[in-house]
């Protein structure tokens, strides 16, 4: 499953970044990392973006970046 996947109210745990180059490198600068804990806070009513809480502070992702991110629950 990705984080584009998640419901609002779940926690999911990253299991992959699987972005490639610049885009792979700026998630990882945001903090999303192998191993953290996401709160799915609020996904836009067009869907795009979502909010999460991620290691402590709010973070906006746009749906294709979220799709890169491999989760579990």
């Amino acid at each position: 499953m990705t984080l584009a996947d998640a419901r609002p109210g779940d926690t999911v745990t990253v299991r992959k970044v699987a972005g490639k180059g610049p885009t792979m490198r700026r998630i990882m600068d945001m903090g999303i990392t192998k191993g953290c804990s996401i709160n799915i806070r609020k996904i836009a009513p067009l869907g795009d973006p979502m909010e999460v809480t991620v290691r402590g502070y709010e973070l906006s992702l746009r749906k294709a970046d979220a799709s890169t991110i491999l989760v579990e629950k």
